[in-house]
């Protein structure tokens, strides 16, 4: 990487630092490093691709869409929810499939209108395409798609979403803008640790997740009636708990794993008695 392309990203990624109200920890990252497992990153990374497509999806087609623009996106998204729920379908099947080949339009008197449609429809499309280069890296180096869990990371994000509307609407879309901009930060602080073709794939991703989070926050500003910076900063500190709490499920979007959580903090082991390596 030349002198010139380090300082765009550093550039790049100064706002997310601004944004997340903590860094990935140096556990994680010592995980994620080890070779063995790579597997379970870019499984996991595969399957959170592919819901952050669905998420943008169902957000449009709750608030947005006309009918047949909703019934279109179902069909968009089927070669891939087929393959990666059912496993129908292979590497092969879903080349070419990232672009929607219908237009997708604002139902008639929509409070939300297009601009709304079409920066998620930019970012599924994005997504789609990020989730089969993964699939690509996973096929040349022989690692087999399997179903993995989710990580408790996002689900526990959307528990705290007020439960009525525009509000509803406002925290799914800062919840999103979290999304994005800790995948951006955890390519960034992962790339330097992984082979060269790895790093430089994450690397690439960084400008569309940066771009991610904020649109995600822009819309959130624009669909509300009031000030969404304390929203935010309450997102922020369960998001930022979340990433920095032991967690037993290692994951791409996970805490401290527990191993380095309880080996660093023997007050932890103490109360849950846990022996300490």
């Amino acid at each position: 990487m030349t002198g010139l392309q380090m300082k765009r990203d550093i550039n790049l990624l100064e706002p997310i630092y601004q944004f997340l109200q903590c860094e990935t920890p140096d556990q994680w990252v010592e995980k994620a490093r080890q070779p063995e497992n790579l597997p379970v990153l870019l499984r996991d990374h595969l399957l959170c691709e592919l819901k952050a497509a669905q998420s943008a999806m169902f957000l449009i087609r709750r608030y947005a869409v006309d009918p047949a623009s909703a019934d279109t996106l179902l069909a968009w998204f089927k070669p891939y929810e087929d393959f990666a729920y059912k496993k129908i379908g292979d590497i092969h099947s879903l080349k070419g499939k990232s672009q929607v080949t219908k237009q997708i339009t604002a139902r008639e008197k929509s409070p939300y209108g297009q601009e709304l449609i079409d920066k998620m429809v930019l970012l599924i499309k994005e997504e789609l395409h990020h989730f089969y280069q993964v699939l690509e890296i996973m096929d040349a180096r022989g690692i087999n798609y399997d179903s993995i869990s989710a990580s408790r990371y996002a689900k526990s994000l959307f528990q705290h979403i007020t439960n009525h509307e525009p509000y509803t609407l406002v925290d799914k879309l800062i919840i999103g803008a979290y999304i994005e901009a800790r995948s951006c930060e955890r390519f960034a602080k992962l790339a330097p640790h992984l082979d060269e073709e790895l790093g430089k794939f994450y690397i690439s991703l960084l400008r569309s997740e940066a771009r991610h989070y904020q649109d995600y926050l822009m819309l959130a500003q624009s669909i509300s009636k009031e000030d969404i910076t304390e929203r935010v900063k309450y997102f922020g500190q369960i998001e930022a708990e979340l990433i920095q709490s032991p967690d037993p499920d290692f994951k791409f979007h996970s805490g401290i794993p527990i191993n380095s959580y309880i080996n660093i903090n023997s007050d932890f082991a103490r109360n849950y008695d846990v022996p300490v390596n």
